[in-house]
């Protein structure tokens, strides 16, 4: 009898060739939300998610026959990691997948935000041509700080080492890792030192509304911020403040605290915060799409397709 493996979102084909190819019976749904998934996740081997469906511990109770969760990405957010393990469920993400696209996009954020790219192009298209009120600060010879040196903090490490700056990195989880693109520091240096503070943590319990009034006040000097990470790791409140208040000098953001689930679309329309950083010219917004290229769409489904086929 085949393995059947649900496929919720949409995903690379790449990923039911291989799995087909591998003996698997692959069903894809990706309309189904949560309770269709809870009448028929008793059936399935295994499950391919994205976001859209949370495998928290009362879904995860039902999944009696499940052997493997396959996340087409980085975040565990929506999977109760613990709880499935408990159950001898492997829980597989694939952030191998992505992490160029996003050291890539992160960087580019930065050079948007510290050259005033956007306000600039904005400006030219509707007939204005001011080079005094767009002149940028370069990365050269600023300090850097990234808190997470997973794939995505290393990545974007990597990318910044051709632009002469200090990049220091603090991850509380990790040790021993620096390197020839960053050094390992404390978090009290990174308060003391840096001028551009990079977010590359998951969202976690420990990690949810990290960056609040609290957080922002113990930086030595004004900082530019880049998230992109989780939105709810920032609380956006105590962001405007800060960049109102001048502690906060920009901000580039590719997530938001307002998206949905699925990230698919902000689920808070409007708020004053958000309309705050929608006209400010000293921040940069992207979609969520850091780590969304063509080529990370086939790395994404390949690097999990082989975490996958490995465990068998």
């Amino acid at each position: 009898m085949q393995k059947k493996v649900l496929i919720i979102d949409k995903v690379h084909p790449l990923i039911t060739g291989r799995l087909t190819d591998a003996g698997y019976l692959c069903e894809h749904f990706p309309g189904y939300g949560r309770k269709e998934v809870e009448n028929i996740i008793p059936g399935y081997y295994g499950v391919i998610v994205r976001s859209g469906v949370r495998f928290d511990r009362p879904m995860l109770e039902k999944a009696t026959n499940l052997s493997f969760i396959g996340r087409v990405g980085s975040g565990m957010e929506n999977v109760d990691v613990a709880f499935a393990g408990s159950r001898g469920i492997r829980c597989l993400n694939s952030p191998e997948g992505n992490r160029d696209a996003v050291g890539e996009h992160t960087t580019g954020l930065l050079l948007a935000l510290l050259n005033h790219m956007v306000r600039a192009d904005r400006q030219v298209r509707q007939g204005q041509w001011n080079r005094e009120g767009n002149r940028g600060t370069e990365v050269k010879g600023r300090t850097v700080g990234i808190i997470g040196y997973g794939n995505m903090g290393s990545a974007f490490a990597q990318r910044l080492k051709g632009f002469e700056a200090a990049v220091i990195s603090y991850d509380k989880y990790k040790n021993g890792y620096s390197d020839g693109n960053t050094r390992e520091t404390s978090l009290q240096e990174l308060f003391d030192k840096c001028d551009i503070l990079s977010l590359h943590v998951p969202l976690t319990e420990e990690t949810a509304g990290m960056v609040d009034e609290a957080f922002i006040g113990r930086f030595r000097k004004p900082i530019c911020l880049l998230n992109t990470a989780r939105g709810k790791v920032v609380n956006t409140r105590d962001l405007v403040e800060g960049l109102r208040s001048g502690r906060i000098a920009g901000a580039a953001l590719d997530v938001l605290e307002y998206e949905d689930a699925t990230f698919e679309q902000i689920g808070e329309a409007s708020s004053p915060e958000l309309d705050y950083l929608k006209a400010a010219d000293n921040v940069v917004l992207t979609p969520h799409i850091a780590g969304w290229t063509h080529e990370s769409a086939l790395r994404l489904a390949s690097v999990l397709v082989g975490k996958i086929l490995e465990i068998q």
